[in-house]
């Protein structure tokens, strides 16, 4: 299933230049470019309140956007670079890059465990700890996967999941180039804690013994 792409709305900005864009400002909008795509550059410009929203839920320089202006067609962007006030840490100008349908982008995929039903070490108590409930993938802009899907099917105690023992969505790939851990199934609470105790009497058995 694909991931649905979130819109962002912008409005098409007249001018250019450091006039346009202060006078974009003064009406409470952030100014930005939209280029790529062998197409001329566009300016445009975004409500500042919405932005700033959108800018503090995280992820927006790594989140695949479409783009809507009204007038013209919807376009599939980027964002490429965010301008800040110095002092306030506000944005003041945003750049976005267009995208096709067959570019390649990194992004955040959530990860998304099944069949814990069928996992022993959960049914004996065990606990599933997450490592990493998103992956950054290399994928196709006109193909982005909803979720990475890890089967917890047979896993016992002690096992951890990592990103080679799973299944990556067609055509994406992990944008590090180790196999790093995403999730491992923890004893039970009882065992961990039994097991210090043991090692407590077994320090102090050799304390006395010394």
């Amino acid at each position: 299933m694909a991931k649905e792409i979130p819109d962002l709305v912008a409005e098409a900005r007249t001018g250019s230049g450091k006039g346009a864009a202060r006078q974009a400002r003064r009406n409470g909008k952030v100014p930005g470019i939209v280029y790529g795509d062998h197409k001329d550059p566009v300016a445009v410009q975004f409500d500042f309140n919405t932005l700033l929203t959108k800018l503090r839920a995280g992820r927006f320089m790594s989140t695949l956007w479409n783009l809507k202006v009204d007038g013209q067609d919807d376009v599939r962007v980027i964002c490429r670079g965010v301008q800040k006030d110095v002092v306030k840490d506000l944005p003041t100008h945003i750049d976005f890059m267009r995208l096709r349908r067959t570019s390649k982008v990194n992004l955040f995929i959530p990860v998304e465990f099944i069949n814990q039903d069928k996992c022993p070490g959960l049914r004996k108590g065990g606990t599933l700890v997450t490592v990493r409930n998103e992956i950054e993938l290399i994928v196709t802009a006109g193909d982005i996967p909803d979720h990475v899907t890890v089967d917890l099917s047979g896993l016992e105690v002690g096992d951890g999941i990592h990103v080679n023992d799973i299944t990556l969505p067609a055509g994406s790939k992990p944008t590090i180039d180790r196999n790093f851990a995403i999730a491992n199934i923890a004893a039970p609470s009882a065992l961990r804690s039994g097991g210090d105790d043991e090692e407590e009497a077994s320090d102090e058995a050799e304390a006395t013994a010394e």
